[in-house]
């Protein structure tokens, strides 16, 4: 399953407070990316310019989205060059019958695939599966989901909720419907589950003439497609297949080779933690001989899907700078209770919670809950490795959905009605504002609060219930801080 299961699932709050009930879930969530975690620490700790490479990362980024549109053309006049054929998709409709018709062009009708979020995304598998075509995933923790007729739940690490009992009874289950069956006796040692995966999916690598990929990065001066991964799956699904198929974001374009530089030292120590990753694949067109490696025919679909909406508001923007690294989902203490499920999206953690609500609009009530599924704390921004304040465009999106603002749907700028139940909390912050421009009326109203503290309810009524039901409402000091600052430092109260 894909991106199109996560259709009609219900808002974060109601999927998280279910989530947070599985203590199996939370156990694996915590023991998964607390070790993740403290792993990247110590590997980014090891470069003294961390900050600088942190800095340029962010400036490649927004240059090339300041100028996308002269780089995508760019791109696809090397990707011509090369031998590539180059498609554009404005929407996941498109790409889908992009794909499916290239694919029903080959005659095959089955094909392989490296972990592509961008095909998630537009849900290409059930796409593909539609017109009778079978898509093997060939990413370990990809492979584990789809075997299990799952869901992905994190960006580096789909099955990051499932622990090794489980994938053992997923393999030995279900492989044999799939493929070749796992072998008997398979115990949950990772070295047996993995050796089962490489068994399953060897006869498929041979088999297939047909593989579909993504792209960490595509660069415009050669049209070079690279991507970065840890299994050796990619090499072989870039490599064997006669023809390939790279579906792609628009956004994960770069001007120059130089420039991977950069992104090729910050991706895999904010990532899995290394130094550099086990293996970097790039391609440039095709392959003439029938016994060289790569390709014969390439096609590069580049899909849209609502980033040219996003890249229309300059405060969500930053977003698109995402390198898929999952490092702000690592450290999201939001994400580590309620998994990755609860966002309702391909993209789970922080960036899910900025990216999803852009790129498919607030008017489903999971996209309008979106920009909720936070603390704010900031951990997600500290960790970036390209600088994006996922808190900044949190609060942008949250006032967005309060007060109807602009959203992309299907392609089209609209305006969406104001979502159920904020009126309280508009009119909240209206009393706010007000008070907090009248220092005299905001002395007055806080030592008023203090006098009666202990009158105080422990639970809101109205609207505010709802709130004070899953938090403990702030208890009122016994004295306004003007007044202690005043009493114990002698200073003067200026407010009027």
């Amino acid at each position: 399953m894909s991106g199109g299961t996560y259709l009609g699932m219900p808002a974060f709050p109601k999927a998280a407070h279910e989530a947070v009930r599985d203590e199996t879930l939370r156990g694996n969530l915590r023991h998964a990316t607390h070790t993740i975690r403290a792993k990247r620490a110590t590997a980014v700790a090891e470069v003294s310019d961390w900050a600088e490479l942190r800095e340029a990362g962010k400036q490649i980024k927004d240059h090339t989205l300041r100028h996308l549109d002269r780089y995508l053309v760019q791109l696809e006049e090397s990707v011509t060059a090369a031998g590539g054929t180059v498609h554009w998709a404005a929407d996941a409709d498109e790409a889908n019958r992009i794909v499916t018709g290239l694919v029903k062009a080959t005659g095959e009708s089955e094909v392989v695939k490296v972990k592509s979020m961008a095909t998630q995304e537009i849900g290409l598998n059930e796409a593909l599966e539609a017109e009778g075509i079978r898509a093997y995933e060939t990413d370990l923790a990809e492979l584990i989901v789809q075997l299990g007729e799952d869901r992905p739940s994190h960006i580096l690490v789909p099955a990051i909720h499932r622990n090794r009992g489980e994938i053992r009874d997923i393999f030995a289950r279900e492989m044999g419907a799939w493929g070749r069956p796992a072998p008997e006796g398979l115990t949950d040692t990772p070295a047996e589950l993995a050796d089962a995966a490489r068994l399953h999916l060897r006869e498929k690598f041979l088999r297939a003439k047909v593989g579909i990929s993504g792209a960490n990065f595509m660069v415009a001066e050669t049209g070079t497609m690279v991507v970065v991964e840890s299994e050796g799956n990619g090499r072989m699904c870039l490599t064997l297949p006669e023809t390939l198929i790279s579906v792609v974001g628009i956004e994960k374009t770069v001007p120059t080779w130089r420039d991977l530089e950069v992104f090729l030292q910050t991706l895999p120590r904010s990532s899995t933690a290394e130094r550099m990753n086990p293996y970097t694949s790039t391609w440039t067109g095709t392959t003439d001989s029938g016994t060289a490696d790569g390709p014969r025919d390439f096609h590069l679909v580049l899909i849209d899907n609502g980033r040219t909406d996003t890249l229309a508001d300059e405060v969500g923007r930053q977003a698109l700078r995402c390198i898929r690294c999952s490092a702000c989902l690592n450290v999201c203490p939001v994400y580590e209770r309620a998994g990755g499920h609860a966002y309702g999206s391909v993209y789970p953690g922080p960036i899910g919670a900025i990216l999803s609500p852009q790129l498919r609009g607030t008017g489903s009530e999971i996209d309008a809950s979106l920009p909720y599924a936070s603390s704010l704390c900031g951990a997600c921004y500290d960790v970036c490795p390209v600088a994006i304040d996922i808190p900044e465009v949190l609060v942008h999106l949250r006032e967005r959905v309060v007060q109807g603002g602009p959203v992309t749907r299907e392609g089209v700028r609209v305006l969406v009605k104001p979502a159920k139940g904020h009126a309280a909390e508009r009119a909240a912050m209206r009393a706010a504002r007000w008070a907090f421009g009248r220092p005299g009326v905001l002395r007055a109203g806080q030592r008023l609060a203090s006098r009666t503290r202990r009158f105080h309810p422990r639970t809101l009524p109205g609207p505010g219930r709802a709130w004070s039901d899953t938090r403990s409402v702030p208890e009122v000091p016994a004295e306004p801080f003007r007044d202690w600052w005043q009493r114990t430092h002698g200073g003067k109260d200026t407010s009027k």
